[in-house]
């Protein structure tokens, strides 16, 4: 089973339009919103390719209610530990020329008993779990080493700018600005992407990814070669592919696959998730043809 750890879900609305124009009224020519926020985006992504999931998200509101009611008939089995105020939105408008423009609310923070309720059950549940994933920001109020208490007695994805390298996480994906943060490094290029990876694999012990978009991502695996990996296929909505390719990353591993393996159907995964409107919403039969047509060299 992999346990998806949600701190800081939200509302995910995707608007498109014809474009972007500052100050002007814009009807959108599509509209979509999902259960979302990164852990949510990462579980849904991991049921829709096969894997069994279980969700613990700290929720709140009316808009916590329709999250919940959403991944109902998504396979993902949800936890959650429910807080005052309203779960936050995010909304990203998808302009013709412009690409993507996004808007991230920081949402409530988050009391210390309502923090110390849901570490506690995230950690209960990932001693029992086959894998965890931890993804994105926590709310605002939970201390700095939030993290730190749930990855104990856990085999770890982590994927996310909060403190967490330090417990040794058995995998670390992070993207380009996120990894040039962490590791003082300018990660602009397949180069700079290798030589990041390379340190946070040396911090960690563990597989170091970290992904650059539609020029695709490096692996530094515990075992095995580093290598390069790019989709065949450029998809015009990339919002959740980063956690379609974490998905699809530990949904193989899971599943009894190496990291070679692994890492091919993650950038499927990602690739696929960039061809539908809505985060971290994905064809399966899709995403493992764009895995097998996936460009993977030594790096």
């Amino acid at each position: 089973m992999i346990l998806c750890i949600a701190a800081n879900p939200s509302i995910d609305r995707l608007f498109a339009v014809d474009a972007v124009t500052l100050g002007a009224i814009h009807r959108p020519s599509g509209f979509v919103q999902v259960a979302g926020g990164k852990g949510l985006n990462v579980a849904r992504a991991a049921a829709a390719l096969g894997a069994t999931v279980e969700a613990v998200a700290l929720l709140r509101g009316h808009a916590g209610r329709w999250i919940a009611e959403q991944l109902e008939p998504s396979g993902v089995g949800l936890h959650a530990v429910w807080g005052a105020g309203e779960t936050r939105s995010s909304l990203s408008v998808a302009g013709a020329a412009e690409g993507l423009t996004e808007f991230y609310e920081h949402g409530p923070a988050a009391s210390a008993g309502e923090w110390d309720e849901f570490s506690a059950l995230a950690a209960r549940m990932a001693a029992a779990a086959d894998w965890v994933t931890i993804s994105g920001s926590m709310p605002p109020g939970a201390p700095s080493d939030g993290y730190a208490g749930i990855m104990r007695n856990a085999r770890v994805a982590f994927d996310s700018h909060e403190a967490g390298l330090e417990a040794r996480p058995a995998v670390v994906k992070l993207n380009a600005s996120e990894a040039a943060r962490v590791t003082g490094r300018h990660v602009q290029d397949r180069g700079g992407a290798a030589e990041a990876a390379r340190i946070l694999h040396e911090a960690t012990g563990g597989t170091a990814i970290v992904t650059a978009g539609e020029e695709g991502a490096v692996m530094v695996p515990s075992e095995g070669r580093p290598a390069w990996g790019r989709p065949a296929s450029r998809g015009p909505y990339p919002v959740g592919s980063g956690d379609a390719f974490l998905a699809g990353l530990i949904a193989a591993v899971d599943g009894g696959a190496g990291w070679e393996a692994a890492f091919r159907a993650a950038v499927g995964a990602g690739a696929a998730n960039a061809e539908l409107p809505g985060a971290a919403i994905l064809d399966a039969g899709r995403a493992e043809e764009l895995a097998a047509s996936a460009e993977i060299s030594p790096c």
